[in-house]
């Protein structure tokens, strides 16, 4: 069934048809269609164009049509333009000529963006709750090991050594800022567009604050035109998916390291890994390789829109159709990828002791130690130069800072007090770290606290 064609002397090709119809992706907007199509119906009702009724008839028809839609062979052999030319078909088939009516001063271009929003409103949810369950497994994970110390890395050099909770803090509050991007993407989603007709408005004194609560929208959409040409929420949406995948994708990758015989630092369960069809002894991250790779998609879907959009004259033109697929595929990539982190992390051991020995065996203290020299006095210049010596001394000679005490640091330079010699070992020196957001114990315990009741208050 078609919703247009009076203009038209002859049929679209075949060929056309196949290259335009859009059914077989679109059908999964179907529920949302049933929705607004039931909210447009009552609409009609409280306009007078239809009677209690025919709205009763109607109404009832779309619930039988989402009903029947979950048997699996509903779709087989439907050759209907899109999701909208279905739901309509399908709806005559039940109340007859009555369903012509169902379109009246209703433009298929106001009916995908309601049938878009409803969807990603729905989608922004989930994501949202599947953000909040990879959080608090990183917080259980957290407090796991509440002292384990590792060696922070910049360059993918050690660096300083931090607390274990300080760094899975560090991806807490990425996911964090993607739970605050989604929250505002599903609130410029949450907009009503229904009334705005092709571009102009409907025709019809349709009351579309009753409709925006009917739906559960929070607000209507101000411009018509807007309306039409917008796809700026799916944008929001894909834009916000593609920052959380690259926060997925970098823990994936430290997570890869962490857990490989070079660092053998963590272990990652078995209900997360796989073997090698050759080579007995693997135990490959594949879960992991595969959020790494997966944010690729998501990516590609947020270039897709924004190429798909960046030239369009107002308001409607039918490249807009390309919006749905990119986004359903982000949707599905993003919503996967967090619920195998959330697996991921619930299944991780960590081994504290050999990160522990990493930042031993290095010169994470390095730093602690000018800023010792500095806060006695020493110019943070010369106090660099100083342990910046001692650390080459160190490298020549096979030393660690375990090896050298308050004697042998004052016979190296005088400026090294024995009080200092604590530094040495990477637990003190994280002790001088007490400023908000820094790795000092007392600092993270009370991070890893406030984390904890921000989690809460989203839940």
């Amino acid at each position: 069934m078609k919703l247009w064609g009076g203009r038209f002397e002859t049929g679209p090709s075949e060929i056309f048809e196949r290259f335009s119809n859009s059914l077989h992706f679109d059908k999964r907007l179907l529920a949302a269609d049933v929705r607004g199509s039931q909210a447009f119906v009552r609409s009609l009702t409280r306009a007078g164009v239809l009677n209690t009724d025919e709205c009763a008839c109607m109404t009832g028809a779309f619930d039988s049509i989402r009903e029947d839609s979950v048997k699996p062979n509903f779709f087989d052999g439907a050759t209907d333009e899109d999701i909208h030319s279905f739901v309509i078909r399908k709806l005559k088939e039940r109340v007859g000529s009555l369903a012509d009516k169902v379109h009246t001063g209703r433009s298929r271009n106001e009916q995908v963006s309601l049938d878009t929003r409803l969807w990603l409103r729905e989608e922004c949810d989930r994501t949202l709750g599947l953000l909040r369950a990879l959080m608090g497994e990183l917080l259980a994970l957290a407090a796991k090991y509440p002292d384990a110390i590792i060696p922070g890395y910049t360059h993918l050099r050690r660096a300083q050594a931090v607390l274990w909770p300080h760094y899975l803090l560090a991806y807490f509050e990425m996911f964090a800022r993607d739970y605050e991007r989604f929250t505002e993407a599903r609130r410029r989603t949450n907009v009503m567009p229904l009334g705005s007709g092709a571009l102009a408005g409907s025709g019809f004194p349709h009351d579309r604050a009753a409709i925006a609560h009917d739906l559960g929208f929070d607000s209507i959409t101000r411009n018509s035109m807007d309306v039409s040409a917008d796809r700026d929420f799916a944008l929001d949406y894909l834009y916000a998916a593609s920052v959380t995948m690259i926060h997925l994708s970098r823990m994936a990758e430290d997570w890869i390291l962490y857990s490989s015989e070079e660092f053998g630092w963590l272990e990652l369960g078995d209900g997360v890994t796989s073997g090698s069809s050759l080579m007995p002894q693997k135990k490959n991250p594949d879960s992991l390789e595969l959020i790494r790779g997966k944010s690729g998609r998501v990516l590609g879907a947020l270039n897709s829109l924004f190429f798909t959009m960046k030239g369009l004259p107002l308001t409607y033109n039918r490249d807009m159709q390309e919006d749905k697929e990119p986004l359903f595929e982000a949707a599905d990539q993003l919503n996967g990828c967090l619920e195998m982190a959330g697996l991921v992390a619930n299944s991780v051991v960590l081994r504290p002791h050999v990160p522990l020995e990493a930042a031993n065996e290095s010169w994470v203290v390095a730093t602690d130690l000018a800023e010792a020299l500095a806060r006695n006095g020493t110019a943070f210049h010369q106090a660099h130069q100083i342990v910046g010596r001692l650390v080459l001394e160190s490298v020549r000679n096979g030393k660690k800072p375990a090896d050298w005490n308050a004697d042998s640091l004052a016979t190296f330079a005088p400026e090294f007090t024995p009080e200092m010699a604590a530094l040495l070992h990477p637990r003190e020196g994280m002790k001088t770290r007490e400023i908000p957001g820094g790795t000092g114990p007392a600092t993270v315990a009370a991070a890893l606290a406030e984390a904890g009741a921000r989690l809460q208050s989203l839940l």
